[in-house]
């Protein structure tokens, strides 16, 4: 079962300005995210992820489309209760202790007194902030501040979470930390929808991801089925006690090779020359130190996407002048 659908979501806004067209953050966007999965939702800044977000907690009316959240319409007042979610900016009272801004959200989740306090200390532990709990938030870092938000967004153990950009302008301890916990609720069975533009840490921790661009979802899958795991980009050669210069060989099958003294590194495009360079190198009495084959990224496929969008506008954008 999916916890989330969106079926063909478009989001426009008015220009402002009389004869320019609205503005379109979202295009005939599509996916699904399936009951205890990590879904890692990524794009550039401006490419649409806040808006769907905004539109999957009833904050914006989508133009056209539909959105489905634990098989109700978002925004479902009900179906909220269920939900565990953290804006991109979140707003904290910085005057209260980590210990009484939770017990406030948990008031607000109408949860009674003795609940209140025990998922207090239960959240404080999960996030690492058991120490911190009787300092006011206004001292917290901004590491602290994500995980003490991440606690709120916990405080009546929704079912599914949802997090904007929770990772951004944390330094890489605190990324870490965060990453963690993401997977922590994926064990107890939670299902979290996160959006980002840092491609390390979906690849580390998502089951699958949405690459969206310009409100349109250009990729979406499994990390290793989109990169291609099986597809080796490149092959990096070290060897030893050999002279490559003026090789013909070494140096048609190469793209690149760097000779520092006695040492020598030799790049190849693809894997299928392995054999005759290793051969090559053992013929001319060198040492093979290491064979290293380098896959796919979900970066390479990240900005593949980016090239090919930025190419289809600038194509639309010709077609348009000259019609």
């Amino acid at each position: 079962m999916d916890d989330i659908v969106i079926e063909d979501l478009t989001k426009s806004y008015a220009s402002g300005w009389p004869g320019r067209p609205p503005f379109v953050a979202l295009d005939g966007l599509s996916l699904t995210v399936g009951r205890g999965e990590i879904f890692g939702f990524l794009g550039p800044n401006g490419a649409g992820k806040t808006t769907t977000l905004k539109i999957l907690m009833g904050l914006v009316r989508a133009t056209s489309g539909a959105a489905f959240l634990l098989g109700q319409p978002a925004g479902d007042v009900v179906t909220r209760r269920r939900i565990g979610f953290l804006p991109e900016s979140p707003y904290f009272y910085d005057y209260l202790t980590a210990e009484e801004f939770l017990g406030f959200y948990g008031q607000l989740a109408g949860l009674g007194r003795a609940v209140i306090a025990e998922r207090v200390t239960d959240l404080l532990s999960l996030v690492g902030l058991v120490d911190a709990r009787a300092r006011q938030l206004r001292k917290f870092s901004k590491g602290m501040l994500q995980r003490i938000g991440l606690a709120q967004a916990l405080i009546h153990d929704p079912e599914l979470v949802i997090l904007d950009e929770p990772m951004t302008g944390l330094d890489p301890v605190g990324r870490k930390q965060v990453r963690d916990l993401i997977l922590s609720l994926r064990d107890r069975g939670k299902t979290i929808f996160f959006s980002t533009h840092i491609l390390h840490d979906v690849e580390m921790i998502c089951d699958r991801v949405g690459i969206v661009m310009k409100g349109r979802l250009v990729a979406s899958g499994r990390v290793d089925e989109l990169v291609r795991q099986d597809h080796t980009q490149s092959v990096e050669i070290v060897c030893q006690q050999i002279k490559v210069e003026g090789n013909a060989f070494i140096h048609s099958l190469a793209t690149r090779v760097l000779q520092q003294g006695q040492q020598c590194l030799i790049v190849l495009p693809t894997s299928d020359a392995v054999d005759a360079m290793v051969g090559e190198i053992r013929r001319q009495g060198g040492r093979l130190l290491s064979v290293t084959p380098h896959k796919a990224s979900l970066e390479d496929l990240y900005f593949q996407e980016a090239a090919h969008d930025t190419a289809h506008v600038q194509t639309k954008s010709l077609s348009e002048r000259a019609s």
